[in-house]
């Protein structure tokens, strides 16, 4: 990487050397801007290292405007439309770069996230972008028509600014400051109240002393508050509950709400309630338990029997009243859980809430009122679901303000 050119005045600076920030730049870089990267932290991309196990889940077959949240839910639909996840995939492919689908469309790396750095890295090598790490930007002003950095490698000058400084979460990473909020404040712009996303609830009491109980465990389930439902795997944990599941329907749920857990969602309550019956007649000697381990593991319903009726425990399904088999059936199908709260942006993925649409063309990303400044990635009030969505609102947001700064 090399080092920034007196007279220190470039076409585009960008703040931020992650997922968005390296796209701009190369974007920029590849239309002959003279482009400066300039990040905080010690390292490139420290997000896109340790995302998807390491192995980076960097985009989606399937991206649709269903899969991003924003107080502006038609906001992103230009930038997606012009890079789209055929384009990065295809980025993805010019470079060599080994990927496989999971689930549900979501695309990792064969090898290492390592790839989809180098990639970036080596595609802002070839146009010439100038990158700068462990260096803090501590004031940004627009005396002129150029915007000027004052940071601890010195003063900067650009005609544009691109802020891809990234959200508050998982703030151990080192980058997770939330200047880029500060700076759209400064230059009076709306930030939409930011709270943790895709994050781990934790439980308090007997739910969670049940929980850390069968910490390890993961079961497919399908997780619904008002308004929203997903069918993904649930992991218990020693605080709470995690797992896609979990993650996706932390967006939607507020402090207070319960959730309402599916522990079979490949049955209806109908067929389920069929093979208990069914069960209690084939095998009357049959203890209760020892039917529901054919349904689920056996650690999970010893502990849920435990919970709602000890007495089942040790019950043959024969003495079982069919009310009391719909009332099990019922409570299997829909287990209300009451989260304390969350992990926080300690566990969170993403920040959701950001710098309000309202300020940006969704066309380049470019500030409304300020020509020249630009805000993507997920600094802004644009949020994916879990499964590669905000990377690729990243590559999308950050190709077009690429394209325009």
């Amino acid at each position: 990487m090399s080092k920034p050119l007196a007279p220190k005045q470039y076409d585009v600076i960008v703040l931020g050397g992650g997922a968005a920030g390296l796209m701009a730049a190369m974007t920029a870089g590849a239309r002959g801007k003279q482009v400066l990267v300039i990040e905080c932290s010690n390292k490139l991309g420290k997000k896109i290292l340790m995302s998807g196990g390491g192995r980076c889940n960097f985009t989606n077959l399937d991206v649709t405007p269903d899969n991003f949240i924003s107080q502006n839910p038609h906001f992103f639909k230009s930038a997606l439309a012009q890079y789209g996840q055929w384009d990065f995939i295809g980025l993805v492919a010019k470079h060599g770069i080994a990927y496989h689908e999971k689930t549900l469309g979501q695309l990792f790396c064969d090898d290492s996230a390592k790839d989809i750095l180098a990639m970036l890295v080596a595609e802002c090598q070839q146009v010439g972008v100038n990158i700068l790490l462990n260096t803090e930007v501590s004031s940004v002003e627009q005396p002129t028509s150029l915007y000027k950095l004052q940071s601890s490698a010195g003063v900067f000058n650009a005609a544009s600014l691109v802020v891809a400084t990234g959200g508050l979460s998982i703030p151990t990473l080192g980058g997770a400051t939330g200047f880029g909020y500060y700076l759209a404040q400064q230059f009076g712009l709306t930030v939409v109240n930011k709270v943790p996303s895709l994050v781990p609830f934790t439980l308090e009491g007997a739910l969670k002393e049940l929980s850390s109980s069968l910490s390890g465990l993961s079961v497919p389930i399908r997780v619904t508050v008002p308004g929203r439902s997903f069918a993904e795997d649930m992991l218990f944990t020693h605080r709470g509950l995690s797992g896609p599941a979990i993650l996706q329907i932390s967006n939607y749920w507020k402090l207070g709400q319960q959730v309402e857990i599916d522990l079979l969602p490949n049955k209806t309550l109908e067929e389920l309630l069929g093979t208990l019956i069914s069960s209690k007649a084939d095998q009357p000697k049959a203890h209760v338990n020892t039917v529901l381990n054919q349904l689920l593991p056996n650690a999970l319903v010893k502990a849920l029997l435990q919970e709602w009726w000890s007495q089942l425990s040790h019950q043959i399904i024969g003495e079982c009243k069919d009310a009391l088999l719909q009332e099990l059936a019922e409570r299997l199908k829909a287990w209300h859980v009451k989260p304390s709260g969350t992990e926080g942006y300690r566990k969170a993925e993403v920040t959701l809430g950001g710098v309000h649409t309202k300020h940006l063309s969704s066309k380049t990303m470019e500030c409304l009122e300020h020509k020249g400044l630009y805000f993507i990635g997920e600094v802004v009030d644009v949020t994916g679901h879990l499964g590669g969505f905000n990377f690729q609102w990243a590559w999308s947001s950050g190709y077009v303000a690429g394209l325009n700064a």
